[in-house]
């Protein structure tokens, strides 16, 4: 019999344009001999199901249900898509678990953990993996310009703390630009981290949990167009990602070493995709995320290619691992 499979997408932030993206490259790459899968669209104003002609209904959200023409459903397993909150914060991940609804995405507080940079790198600087030298504002807090420089240097990079898609990420050249940085982050997230630039090449590294085992796909190398990977160079065409990445054997080893060892010790589920610089031939971490663009044209996508899964086995996979895990 097939699983009924809602497919969260949208959101509460500005990625929700790219969060629909990947839920539809979700519903139609899905087997449909296994599984009878709903787009439901998560917005502040509303939840609902949106069926293929357009038509939206209301979702329960006392049970997470949905009825149409007088039949309840309810579904066997979430397909987490949704970029930012509240999808990718642990909201929704901790209000299915109250419901016991399996998903695809990892536990509430590794999503709370990993969407807050400042305390994700906080909680893996002591297990010894690098991150660039940082500085970290509040709204409301005296901006000491020279203090920020004095601790990161130039160019150095603006970042609100909780968001994604390069939305609210500043590249800062001099002094003078520092506080329209600081003020764009800042309509994005009430808390900003500053961070040094990293000189060198930088790797974007996927590692999911497949068929039962920890999996550290093939390494995707990001060459910008832009100044830095930024919104446009992830979603404009304006970078190139080279899987697998133009590196050296000891390099590829040491970054899968790495990338894997965050994904144990923050103990995570589901798909992670994670940006990496090296330095002097080591890998310095820059996030984790744990909502990945799933287009096909995405970078974890790519490398499932690469590695020789499919995105109907991808997909299917993820929902496999959720099932056995809550069974």
């Amino acid at each position: 019999m097939k699983k009924n499979i809602a497919i969260i997408m949208g959101g509460y932030s500005s990625e929700y344009e790219i969060s629909l993206k990947s839920g539809n490259v979700v519903f139609d790459y899905l087997d449909p001999a296994k599984y009878q899968a709903y787009r439901v669209h998560i917005f502040e104003q509303k939840w609902v199901y949106v069926d293929d002609d357009g038509v939206e209904t209301s979702i329960d959200r006392n049970d997470f249900s949905v009825t149409v023409d007088g039949k309840k459903i309810t579904f066997d397993c979430v397909f987490n898509a949704i970029h930012g909150t509240p999808g990718e914060d642990g909201y929704m991940q901790a209000y299915l678990d109250l419901l016991k609804i399996p998903h695809t995405s990892c536990g509430f507080y590794q999503a709370a953990l990993t969407f807050n940079k400042r305390d994700c790198l906080s909680v893996l600087k002591p297990y010894g993996i690098k991150t660039a030298e940082s500085y970290y504002i509040n709204l409301g807090d005296i901006i000491d310009e020279d203090a920020i420089i004095q601790k990161v240097g130039l160019p150095c990079f603006v970042k609100a703390n909780r968001a994604g898609s390069s939305f609210g990420i500043t590249k800062v050249h001099k002094k003078e630009e520092l506080q329209n940085a600081i003020d764009v982050a800042f309509k994005e997230d009430d808390e900003i981290i500053i961070e040094a630039f990293l000189d060198g090449t930088e790797v974007s590294i996927g590692v999911i949990s497949y068929k039962g085992e920890t999996t550290v796909l093939p390494i995707t190398e990001i060459v910008s167009e832009n100044d830095f990977f930024d919104y446009e160079a992830k979603y404009l065409g304006k970078s190139q990602e080279i899987t697998p990445a133009r590196i050296s054997e000891e390099m590829r080893t040491r970054v899968s070493e790495v990338a894997k060892k965050v994904y144990e010790i923050l103990k995570m589920e589901g798909f992670t995709r994670s940006e990496y610089i090296f330095v002097d031939g080591e890998p310095h971490l820059l996030e984790v995320n744990t909502i990945p663009g799933l287009t096909t044209e995405s970078i974890l996508p790519q490398q499932a290619h690469e590695a020789g899964v499919s995105l109907p086995e991808l997909f299917g996979n993820a929902i496999e691992e959720a099932l056995k895990k809550n069974s």
